[in-house]
């Protein structure tokens, strides 16, 4: 079964939006803390447009989603969601190939990603670099590993799958 990988349409900013909550959920946190996160991981049918977004789909079913956000010559890794039942099956790492040609193909040379702890063990497999940390925008005091990803050095080698 083949992931294909198109474009966001606005129509579908509800179902997106619904698509992270529940990929962040795969991580335990419990309800009141996904609750805190949702302002932050809701999408707007102008923000599917104007963030650049990536659906991948399994068999017709959209399954994840990235965004890549900013302008040349470094921007944001926004958002990268897989449905908890597709994790694991290579479409994280479909959707981040995607946003690095993305990037590419914007001018980008390097992208930041602000990570959940939990996942920044696939971004580091992925190529990323932690660089530091920031304050997470949805819970005051908690700490997010910061990353960036160099867009010229990872196109001179091809990461390995990583989830």
């Amino acid at each position: 079964m083949a992931i294909v990988i198109r474009p966001g349409r606005p129509d579908e900013a509800a179902l997106l939006s619904d698509l992270a909550l529940r990929s962040k959920g795969f991580w335990g946190y419990s309800e009141q803390l996904l609750d805190s996160f949702r302002r932050e991981l809701t999408l707007s049918p102008s923000d599917v447009v104007g963030r650049r977004t990536a659906v991948a789909e399994l068999s017709g079913t959209v399954v994840g989603f990235v965004t890549v956000d900013g302008s040349a010559p470094a921007g944001d890794l926004g958002m990268l969601f897989v449905v908890p039942e597709a994790i694991g099956n290579g479409v994280g790492t479909e959707l981040f190939r995607h946003a690095i040609e993305t990037a590419r193909g914007a001018g980008f040379r390097r992208l930041v990603i602000e990570s959940d702890p939990n996942a920044e063990p696939f971004y580091r497999a992925m190529g990323g670099i932690r660089v530091g940390s920031t304050e997470s925008g949805s819970v005051p005091g908690r700490e997010l590993p910061l990353l960036e990803v160099d867009i010229v050095s990872i196109a001179n080698s091809a990461p390995q799958s990583a989830d």
